[in-house]
């Protein structure tokens, strides 16, 4: 099934969910809520995995953690980067913490906020489930990792395309 999703999956899929004006009001979002604290949020969208990707077995969260490891999330200061991975042909979404962030964070919390994702994307407005979501992660960086005076700006803030 996972191979059919993603062989007929449009790889042009995520200009219809995500168009330019809606990636730009992302940025945006994490832009302003990281004014707030330390942490650093990377959005990416994969739009179908490659098939050799799937005869690998390589699940969601192993992929999200790939991702992660390659865009250099785990690179920040404070070890308090966090990637909000979706992938549009299964309809699959991980949330990947840092260290720093994982330590004050529990594993339940990330996965309570990964099941109300995958539920307002569910509800049919991409857009909107992606600025609730990325709202509740600038919540929890903010009580854990407020902001300080030298707060660096260490990753762009614009939305990534795989």
């Amino acid at each position: 099934m996972r191979l059919v999703q993603n062989l007929l999956g449009s790889w042009f899929g995520v200009w219809r969910w995500f168009p330019r004006p809606v990636l730009a009001r992302i940025a945006a979002a994490i832009g302003e809520g990281e004014r707030r604290h330390s942490g650093e949020v990377c959005f990416a969208v994969e739009p179908r995995y490659a098939p050799w990707t799937l005869l690998a077995g390589r699940d969601t969260a192993a992929r999200a953690r790939e991702v992660f490891g390659q865009l250099g999330v785990w690179d920040t200061r404070d070890n308090s980067g966090v990637l909000l991975y979706l992938q549009l042909a299964e309809r699959r979404v991980e949330i990947v913490a840092d260290r720093g962030i994982a330590a004050r964070v529990g594993p339940e919390q990330w996965q309570a906020l990964c099941a109300q994702f995958a539920d307002d994307m569910r509800a049919g407005a991409p857009e909107a489930a992606v600025l609730a979501c990325i709202g509740r992660i600038h919540a929890l960086l903010e009580a854990h990792f407020p902001a300080a005076e030298d707060n660096p700006r260490e990753f762009p803030d614009d939305p990534i395309i795989l």
